[in-house]
């Protein structure tokens, strides 16, 4: 049997068939490594079937049950765990069929213990089996034993420590290895996507100070004025984001302030550079400019602003990147772009920093990337890792057009993303927060669920990816005070 690591890490979901003799340990360590929902048992099916575990009369009907079970968890793409004997090759054969049906991954896990020790655990139970019972057991499982590596398992496991890895998580664990990050070599940011509390100001200031603590070195909120689909209702409350960053300033001393992302829509570009200024002024010289085209048609309808076309948003977002750091420097130079004519750019007070950073949303490669490599210090891609990759590589290619340093052009990566302390604790919040009919597995994809040490994995493939800045949205920020933020510590304290 193969076995290569101190921790395995499994796939979710997974099929886990666990093989070995009685009184060797197999609910044991079942029960330490899944929750019981997870772990099927044709001993507790005898039970539900006959009148105890021991009724042997009953074995028939509880393994019709378990089957039935398996293969309705498997459909829908939970995690299982078969605690049986696994002594039965044709039993064996079926369970990887049915993982085959559902392209669920299916992992055998033999339990190999000398015989003695097997038949003095089996004394002390409280029903133990006979002791001739036993021993057939024992020596079916010496033959069963040295053929599972060549039955068709996806794995093969001695009884060591597992983790239960998301599968949208699997690719960054398996990339672990030569993509560890040096220290330093990332920073994290939080974003406020939501704002979920009875008393919005008392908690956006608790968060930010949690956000601190936890070792966070940006705090970024949403300029929209209603809440987007993506994330909430319509009439969930949506805070102007400006005047929450100006809040946000009074209750934080080190973090950077920005919009993730302003569409050049919404405000003047004039007045938008006023408004950043004095926010850099106000927060000690904390502002960064988040900008992006604007995309979400409905709000701009609705407060009877213009939603120009695509060509038209591209042009005004490049006068914008132009004008806005001759609106925050010295002189009054008029301005004159494509679509954007400012007589005098003059402001008063400058902004503290001698260059406010400049932030592009957006990964289109052929123009957003572009306009990135030309104006900005910095631009938000969002994806998988592999599609960052792609865009840095876009951008990389955009950069040396222009004669400019890739590093000049930092990258950050922006991601609904849910932690929890262990595997236990991460199902209850799934289970907790996920859409009455969004399945636990589209859930976990679509908030990138994961343990702590998931998230300290997903982060190496980011910086691996060329990512110098991991932005996350918590969909349990507001909930149980600031423990959402707070188990962030540890990941945080990883690449400190």
């Amino acid at each position: 049997m193969s076995d290569h690591d101190e921790v395995t890490r499994l796939p979710v979901p997974c099929l886990v068939v666990l093989v070995g003799p009685s009184s060797v340990g197999k609910s044991t360590w079942a029960a330490a490594h899944f929750t019981a929902d997870e772990i099927v048992s044709s001993d507790r099916l005898r039970a539900v079937v006959g009148y105890a575990e021991d009724d042997l009369d009953a074995t028939e009907d509880a393994f019709a049950l378990l089957d039935t079970i398996v293969d309705h968890r498997l459909r829908r793409g939970l995690t299982t765990v078969v605690d049986t004997l696994g002594l039965d090759d044709e039993r064996r054969a079926g369970y990887r069929g049915v993982a085959a049906e559902y392209g669920v991954p299916c992992v055998a896990v033999g339990f190999d213990l000398p015989v003695e020790m097997g038949r003095a655990r089996n004394r002390e139970r409280t029903h133990p089996l006979p002791a001739t019972a036993l021993k057939q057991q024992f020596d079916r499982w010496a033959e069963v034993r040295d053929r599972l590596d060549g039955e068709g398992f996806d794995r093969v496991l001695t009884p060591v420590s597992v983790r239960q890895v998301p599968a949208h998580l699997t690719e960054a664990v398996s990339r672990r290895a030569p993509t560890e990050a040096p220290p330093g070599a990332v920073r994290f940011g939080l974003h406020v996507s939501a704002f979920p509390w009875e008393d919005i100001a008392e908690g956006l200031a608790i968060t930010a100070a949690a956000a601190e603590a936890a070792g966070f070195t940006s705090l970024w909120v949403m300029d929209h004025v209603r809440q987007i689909p993506q994330v909430g209702r319509d009439w969930d409350p949506m805070l102007e984001p400006y005047t929450a960053l100006a809040w946000l300033a009074a209750h934080t001393t080190r973090v950077t302030l920005g919009a993730l992302v302003t569409p050049v829509t919404f405000r003047n570009v004039g007045l938008l550079a006023k408004v950043i200024a004095t926010l850099d002024v106000v927060s000690g010289g904390r502002a960064r400019c988040g900008l992006g085209l604007g995309w979400y048609e409905r709000e701009h309808t609705a407060y009877g602003w213009a939603f120009p076309p695509v060509p038209d948003r591209y042009a005004l977002l490049e006068d914008a990147l132009e004008a806005l750091p001759k609106l925050w420097g010295p002189g009054a130079k008029p301005f004159e772009g494509r679509s954007l004519d400012l007589p005098e750019t003059i402001g008063y007070p400058r902004p503290l920093q001698e260059r406010v950073p400049i932030l592009v949303g957006g990964g289109g490669e052929r123009r957003t990337l572009r306009l990135a490599a030309r104006y900005a210090d910095a631009v938000n891609i969002m994806g998988s890792s592999g599609v960052v990759r792609r865009k840095i590589a876009a951008l990389h290619r955009h950069l040396d057009d222009l004669d400019r340093d890739h590093g000049e052009v930092s990258v950050t990566h922006l991601a609904p993303t849910l932690v929890g302390v262990d595997h236990h604790q991460l199902d209850g919040l799934v289970d907790g927060l996920r859409p009455r009919r969004q399945s636990p597995v589209a859930y976990r994809a679509a908030v990138n669920a994961g343990t702590v040490e998931d998230q300290v994995d997903r982060v190496h493939e980011l910086v691996a990816a060329g990512v110098t800045e991991v932005i996350v949205s918590l969909p349990d920020l507001g909930q149980d005070g600031t423990a959402p933020v707070d188990r962030w510590a540890p990941i945080v304290a990883a690449f400190a």
